[in-house]
């Protein structure tokens, strides 16, 4: 099995392309970015194609939390500008490059996939703003710019916690079944080797085209494997068709225990999901009905302000990036320059709705709780129902380079 790292490293390469649109012009133009009475963040997120719920979740949080937090930070006023890439890597490099040289933007947010938010870290790098991954969760992406942070979280993160459950629970065979690119790669890996060390056994790792796929002939594979347990993750937005197609097959009704990260049980989907996802038992950072004031408060809110939508992971993911970039204005007083809101993100701690949450000054990826939830009705609706939590868990993928 070729690294994830090997892979990753491929992909950053077929992307980090020279840029041509004058960014050296453009440095003079954003060092004066931070005197100006206005902050321009950029939210780049995909509004259309299969990842559009991503963003919609992610403009819809990004909006929320500027009406709960008001339209001025450190005397300046900020303006939210929303572009649709689409999914695609050459038109979210493109958007980048116009908020940074056209708009000034002082910040960038979102990025959907991960393709996409290494399409923009050498204009991060060179323009020196700061790009707040909010949705996309390769392990690697924070390595690739000085200048990244993150606000979603990583597959290693998800992925460690769901295998470990699984050895506690009897589940000793198993079979992978990931999207073939670099999260889904992450995740393979991560849940492999944790189960493999535990004494388990992975009897086949299969990887589904993120493009157009078509998951039967792969569930065909898991069926004929006959192990106690499959490990899914496909990216939000596929757990519908993934699901749909799981219950055709009838995995539903073999014996075969479907386990996940949260990814696969989105909010966003489980009503369309359907009782299918009744019992699968996931790992991830958040959950709509997870319990506490701030939560059930920005559950409220977010319905209220999106016609009766129930928020994701994606959009916690932008309203904490939207905290970020608040709460280190705050701290440097209104000042935008690139160098200077990088020092004062990296350390920041805050209670988001999904638990306790801060960056690691070294990685600048997220510290945060993990839950093992459970698909469950409540009053009539699915909801991923947390059990158990995993406290302050740093990215694995970097803490093992240490």
């Amino acid at each position: 099995m070729k690294s994830v790292r090997s892979l990753s490293r491929r992909l950053f390469g077929s992307l980090a392309l020279s840029t041509t649109l004058g960014l050296t012009t453009a440095l003079g133009l954003i060092g004066a970015s931070a005197a100006q009475d206005t902050i321009k963040i950029g939210l780049i997120v995909p509004m259309t194609g299969p990842s559009a719920s991503t963003g919609r979740q992610q403009e819809a949080a990004a909006k929320l939390f500027i009406q709960q937090n008001g339209t001025t930070v450190a005397g300046k006023k900020i303006e939210l500008i929303v572009k649709d890439d689409t999914g695609a890597p050459d038109t979210t490099k493109r958007l980048a490059q116009e908020l940074i040289v056209n708009d000034k933007a002082s910040v960038l947010l979102g990025f959907g996939l991960t393709p996409l938010a290494l399409a923009v870290a050498p204009l991060s790098t060179q323009a020196k703003v700061p790009q707040i991954v909010t949705a996309a969760a390769t392990a690697m992406i924070t390595e690739q710019s000085p200048f990244i942070f993150r606000t979603s979280f990583t597959l290693p993160q998800a992925s460690v916690p769901m295998a470990e459950w699984g050895l506690k629970n009897g589940i000793k065979k198993v079979v992978t079944l990931v999207s073939d690119y670099g999260p889904g790669l992450d995740a393979e890996k991560w849940f492999s080797d944790t189960i493999t060390k535990g004494g388990g056994t992975v009897v086949e790792n299969l990887r589904v085209p993120l493009r157009n796929p078509d998951f039967a002939p792969f569930l065909q594979r898991v069926k004929d494997a006959s192990p106690d347990a499959v490990f899914v993750f496909v990216p939000s937005g596929f757990g519908a068709t993934f699901m749909k197609q799981f219950s055709e097959r009838g995995l539903d009704k073999s014996g075969i225990k479907l386990i996940a990260t949260g990814d696969v049980t989105d909010d966003d989907l489980l009503q369309e999901i359907g009782d299918v996802s009744l019992g699968v038992v996931n790992t991830h950072h958040y959950s709509a009905s997870h319990n506490s004031p701030e939560n059930k408060a920005f559950v409220e809110a977010f319905k209220k302000a999106n016609n009766g939508m129930r928020p994701n992971f994606m959009a916690v993911g932008a309203y904490d990036g939207m905290a970020l970039v608040y709460k280190a204005l705050e701290k440097t007083k209104g000042n935008a320059d690139g160098e200077t809101l990088v020092a004062a993100m990296k350390g920041m701690s805050w209670t988001s709705v999904r638990g306790p949450v801060s960056i690691d000054p070294e990685t600048r990826d997220i510290i945060q709780n993990i839950y093992v939830r459970k698909v469950e009705k409540v009053n009539g609706e699915l909801y991923n129902q947390e059990f158990a939590t995993i406290e302050a868990v740093k990215d694995p993928f970097k803490a093992a380079k240490k």
